[in-house]
C-alpha cells in the first residue's frame, strides 16, 4: 500500500482564524476541538483537509504549493467576487475574453491560490 495524502498543512500566524477563513471559502467545518488562540487547527470540506498551524514566522515569498479551486454551484467569476467579499484580494487575473484563463487571489494572510471555471463552464 503506498501512502495517502491526509491533509494539507499550511503555516499561519494565526491557525484558529485562517482556518475558519477557509472553512467558510469551502463550505467546510472546523474540527470540534479548534479554538481560538490553538497552535493548529483543521479544516474537513468536501475535497479534503486542511490543517492550519501557528509559526513565527511571516510569510515572505510566494507560496511553493497552492491550492486550485473549482466552483461547483457558481461561475468562476461569481465565486472570486464572493471570496473577494470575504476578505481575499486579488494578485493576479488570468482571465480572459473568451472565458477561460483563472484568478490568482490571495487569503487573509497572503497565501495565494487560484480559481479556476467551473466544471459547466468548462463544458460550456
Amino acid at each position: 500500500m503506498t501512502s495517502l495524502i491526509r491533509h494539507v498543512t499550511i503555516d499561519c500566524t494565526d491557525a484558529f482564524r485562517l482556518a475558519g477563513w477557509w472553512a467558510q471559502v469551502l463550505d467546510g467545518s472546523l474540527a470540534d476541538d479548534d479554538r481560538p488562540g490553538d497552535p493548529e487547527a483543521t479544516v474537513t470540506a468536501a475535497g479534503g483537509a486542511l490543517l492550519f498551524i501557528a509559526v513565527p514566522d511571516a510569510k515572505t515569498v510566494k507560496n511553493r504549493v497552492h491550492l486550485d479551486l473549482q466552483p461547483q454551484d457558481r461561475s468562476r467569476d461569481e465565486e472570486v467576487a464572493r471570496l473577494l467579499a470575504l476578505g481575499a484580494t486579488l494578485v493576479a487575473d488570468h482571465r480572459r475574453p473568451d472565458g477561460t484563463g483563472w484568478a490568482t487571489l490571495a487569503d487573509i494572510e497572503g497565501n495565494e491560490f487560484c480559481v479556476e471555471r467551473s466544471a459547466a463552464e468548462r463544458a460550456g
